[in-house]
C-alpha cells in the first residue's frame, strides 16, 4: 500500500513514522512541514550524476587497514598524479637504500681507506662515495651497466647483496609496471564513448504507454554482449514505519524477453512498458514533476579490443523525463550503407500523448467496453423477443383461419 502511494510525501505522512522517537534525519527533514511549502522549488540531489559517476562519498571509515591489504586496487584506483608520484617513490626509496647498504659495505670494509692503493681489491671498483655507490644501485637495479664500477669476488657479502637487489628490484618492477599497465588499460574510458539520450520521453508506443530513452555506441569497434539495465531510486516509508533512504527498484527494460540484450551497432531506444509491475503505473502528467524519484540506467558488455568489462551509467530525475514527446531519428540509408546523424541524437519532438497515468487509461480502456458489451446482449434480447412475438402472431393467424374453414364446414352441413 505504501508503494502505491502518490508521493514519497504521503508515506512520510503516516503517523507511525513521525511517532518514532528515532526517526532517521533525512526521514525528519523530509516531514510534510518542511515540504508543502518549497517542494518545487528544492533541488532534487543526483545518486548517480550525468557522467555515470556515483555521487556518494564515504565517511567515518574505521578499518583503512583493509586498503592495504588489497594494496594492488588500491594503487590502480588512485589518481594518476598520486599514482605517479608512488611510481617514482617507490624506485628512488629502493635505490636510495640498496645504494646505502653499498656505501656500509664499503666502509665497513675499509674500500674509502685504500681508494688510491692499486694493490687494494674493494668490493666494488671505483665506488669513492655514497653518491658512486647510489649510482652502481641503479646500474645494478635497472640492469642497465655501465662497465665503470663492477663487482669483485673478493666480497661475498656484495654477491648476496647483489642477489637480494636483483630479486626484489624484478619484483618492484613486475608490481608498478603491473599497476600501470592495468590502470592505462582500465575500460573506463571505453565508456567516454558510450552515451545517453540528455533526456527520457513518456509516449504511446502500440496502444502503450512507455518510458524510453536512446543509448548508442561513437566507437566502430564494438561492445560485445551488451545488456542494458534501470533503476528508480525514491526514498519510501514501509508499512511498520521504517524509513529507507534510497530504495531501488527494478524497471523492466526487455528482461523477459530478451530486449535488454543489445546488439548495439546503431543507436537505440530503449523502452519500458507502463504496466500493472511498473513503478509508473499510477504516476500521471500533472504528477510526474512532484514526484523525487530518480531513474539510474547502467550499460554493460565486454570491449572488443581487449576483452574487459566495460559499464557505463547515466541518470534521469523528473525534470529531465518529458511526457508526450518522442526521440528524432536518427539512422538513413544512403548508398549502400546506413548513416548515424548523431547531431539529431538527443532531440526530441512532441506528439500527442494523453495526460493521464497508465492505470487511468486502463480503466477508461475497461469502462468504455462495457456498454458495448451491454449493447450485444440487449439487441440479442431484443431479438429474441421479436422473433418470439413474430411466432406468437403466426400461431394466432393460423388458429383463425382453422376457426373459418371449421365454420364454413358446419354451415353446408346445414
Amino acid at each position: 500500500n505504501v508503494l502505491e502511494g502518490d508521493s514519497m510525501d504521503q508515506d512520510v505522512e503516516s503517523p507511525v513514522a513521525i511517532h518514532q522517537p528515532k526517526l532517521p534525519k533525512q526521514a525528519r527533514d523530509d516531514l510534510p512541514r518542511h515540504i508543502s511549502r518549497d517542494r518545487t522549488k528544492r533541488k532534487i540531489q543526483r545518486y548517480v550524476r550525468k557522467d555515470g559517476k556515483c555521487n556518494v562519498h564515504h565517511g567515518n571509515v574505521r578499518e583503512t587497514y583493509r586498503y592495504l591489504t588489497d594494496i594492488f586496487t588500491t594503487l590502480v584506483d588512485l589518481k594518476w598524479r598520486f599514482n605517479l608520484l608512488i611510481f617514482v617513490m617507490v624506485y628512488t626509496v629502493t635505490w636510495l637504500f640498496f645504494g646505502m647498504i653499498w656505501w656500509l659495505i664499503a666502509y665497513i670494509r675499509g674500500d674509502m681507506d685504500h681508494i688510491e692503493d692499486p694493490s687494494w681489491t674493494p668490493c666494488v671498483t671505483n665506488l669513492n662515495g655514497f653518491v658512486s655507490a647510489f649510482l652502481f644501485s641503479i646500474e645494478t637495479e635497472t640492469t642497465i651497466g655501465y662497465g665503470y664500477r663492477v663487482i669483485t669476488d673478493k666480497c661475498p657479502e656484495g654477491i648476496i647483496l647483489l642477489l637480494i637487489q636483483s630479486v626484489l628490484g624484478s619484483i618492484v618492477n613486475a608490481f608498478m609496471v603491473g599497476c600501470m599497465f592495468v590502470k592505462i588499460s582500465q575500460p573506463k574510458k571505453r565508456a567516454e564513448t558510450l552515451v545517453f539520450s540528455t533526456h527520457a520521453v513518456i509516449s504511446m508506443r502500440d496502444g502503450k504507454l512507455c518510458l524510453m530513452f536512446r543509448v548508442g555506441d561513437l566507437r566502430n569497434s564494438h561492445i560485445v554482449e551488451a545488456s542494458i539495465r534501470a533503476k528508480l531510486i525514491k526514498s519510501k516509508q514501509t508499512s511498520e514505519g521504517e524509513f529507507i533512504p534510497l530504495n531501488q527498484t527494478d524497471i523492466n527494460v526487455g528482461y523477459y524477453t530478451g530486449d535488454d540484450r543489445l546488439f548495439l551497432v546503431s543507436p537505440l531506444i530503449i523502452s519500458h512498458e507502463i504496466n500493472q509491475q511498473s513503478p509508473f503505473w499510477e504516476i500521471s502528467k500533472a504528477q510526474l514533476p512532484k514526484e523525487e524519484l530518480e531513474i539510474v540506467v547502467i550499460l554493460e558488455g565486454m570491449v572488443e579490443a581487449t576483452g574487459m568489462t566495460c559499464q557505463a551509467r547515466s541518470s534521469y530525475i523528473t525534470s529531465e523525463i518529458l511526457w508526450g514527446y518522442r526521440f528524432t531519428p536518427v539512422l538513413t540509408l544512403e548508398d549502400g550503407f546506413y548513416e548515424v546523424d548523431y547531431n539529431s541524437f538527443h532531440e526530441t519532438y512532441e506528439t500527442s500523448t494523453p495526460s493521464l497515468s497508465a492505470k487511468e487509461l486502463a480503466e477508461l480502456a475497461s469502462r468504455a467496453e462495457l456498454p458495448l458489451s451491454w449493447s450485444v446482449s440487449s439487441k440479442l434480447n431484443q431479438h429474441a423477443e421479436l422473433e418470439t412475438e413474430e411466432e406468437e402472431k403466426n400461431l394466432e393467424e393460423q388458429t383463425e383461419r382453422n376457426g373459418d374453414v371449421a365454420n364454413l364446414e358446419n354451415e353446408s352441413k346445414v
